[in-house]
């Protein structure tokens, strides 16, 4: 089959064989991709796929397949999942972890990039470059301007909880101390 004959037969049945797939999975977006993934598998095969030798049959049996498989797939998730209870508290994350995320989002891409796979994936400057396609000298620079830019973000932070923690101290008025006597 030709490129040009192949693509012809894609579009005549494209839409025939998902609504077929579409009645055994149920879900008309599943039904898209198995047949999709059919199609990819036949597109390999296209110089020895044979037109006469029923094509549509060949494509809706391995989207079954196909369908078959996820729904296997999905079914044992599902049973792994019952089987593994959820932990009983899962803590949100702290302040310290929220201020570091804010400050972080404040950075340029490039510099966030670098700080996250260096500090916190612990990569090398090296393998920071290699993933970035930066050189070291440039990954080098990003780190420093994204740890000064860092702090200074976190000072800010900082300076600015302490300035709430005290107006609400005088807010609330003199803070008085018990002598500890009785009577």
């Amino acid at each position: 089959m030709t490129e040009d004959e192949f693509d012809a037969f894609y579009a005549a049945t494209f839409p025939r064989l998902t609504g077929q797939l579409a009645a055994f999975t149920g879900d008309r977006e599943e039904a898209q991709e198995v047949v999709q993934e059919a199609f990819v598998r036949a597109w390999s095969r296209r110089k020895s796929f044979l037109a006469d030798e029923a094509p549509e049959a060949w494509i809706r049996t391995v989207a079954m397949r196909l369908a078959v498989s996820r729904w296997r797939r999905a079914k044992r998730w599902l049973e792994l999942v019952r089987r593994t209870p959820p932990p009983e508290f899962t803590p949100g994350p702290g302040p310290d972890r929220t201020a570091l995320v804010a400050a972080l989002r404040q950075l340029p891409k490039v510099q966030r990039m670098a700080i996250v796979l260096h500090h916190l994936c612990d990569l090398s400057v090296e393998q920071v470059a290699s993933e970035t396609g930066a050189p070291v000298g440039t990954v080098k620079a990003r780190l420093a301007r994204g740890r000064a830019a860092l702090a200074k973000h976190l000072a800010v932070d900082e300076a600015e909880t302490e300035a709430e923690t005290e107006a609400e101290a005088h807010a609330n008025g003199p803070v008085r101390k018990e002598s500890g006597r009785v009577g």
